[in-house]
């Protein structure tokens, strides 16, 4: 008892610090992920962009108004001596216009865009710790792999043809647009006005659970993935 009390105590934990967007993935990663990664001894530590919005209450959003000022934040997390890894995630919906690979994104699906960014983001910093993550293409896009989990949310199941319509027009949830109207958020909110991001955001990921939003999810997958692998194991 004694050894294995010893083992526990010197496992090396290692912290993953991740800038996010909003309250909306704070919460995401506090109550969803970080249950999961701590099993890896992984520590996730989210940290919000800073932006010219005050947080007031349980409707703030965050968002970004420019590039610079994300990049200010994560080279700061950069120089905490005691990170393992530095991360973002952040959505690819709306990013500012000065983002790095804005001006080169290529043509082709979501994927081969969003890596472009990425990989623009990642040489930007520069940085052996860094390795971005931008979402596809937005967090609620995740909440799509299971409608029904959202329509229960709100105890209305008379909007679920319309979830289940706007999930079979897409391969992935992670491909429905990042047009300002039909953006996955737009979508809910266009038929749950109540939707409150951080609150309905993460309880509907809760219910439909990590293995299934990795499964559905290849970018966001990938991601995970690599956090995972910080811990070691």
């Amino acid at each position: 008892m004694g050894e294995e009390r010893y083992w526990r105590e010197t496992i090396e934990v290692k912290r993953v610090l991740i800038l996010v967007e909003g309250l909306t993935e704070e919460t995401f990663v506090n109550r969803v992920l970080a249950p999961h990664l701590r099993t890896r001894d992984v520590e996730p530590i989210p940290t919000l962009v800073k932006t010219k919005r005050t947080a007031a209450g349980p409707h703030f959003k965050g968002g970004l108004s420019s590039y610079g000022k994300v990049k200010n934040d994560v080279v700061r997390l950069l120089n905490d001596s005691d990170a393992a890894v530095v991360t973002t995630m952040l959505d690819f919906y709306a990013l500012p216009r000065d983002f790095p690979g804005m001006n080169t994104l290529p043509r082709g699906n979501c994927y081969t865009r969003v890596a472009h960014l990425e990989k623009s983001f990642a040489q930007d910093i520069d940085r052996p710790a860094f390795f971005p993550y931008l979402s596809l293409h937005e967090f609620e896009a995740l909440l799509f792999v299971d409608v029904e989990k959202i329509a229960l949310q709100f105890t209305q199941l008379n909007r679920l043809n319309e979830l289940v319509a706007i999930r079979q027009a897409f391969k992935s949830p992670e491909e429905i647009d990042d047009n300002p109207k039909t953006a996955p958020s737009k979508r809910l909110e266009s038929l749950f006005p109540e939707y409150n991001k951080p609150l309905h955001g993460t309880l509907i990921a809760l219910e439909i659970g990590l293995d299934a939003i990795r499964k559905e999810c290849r970018h966001f997958n990938t991601w995970l993935a690599r956090l995972e692998a910080a811990g070691g194991k």
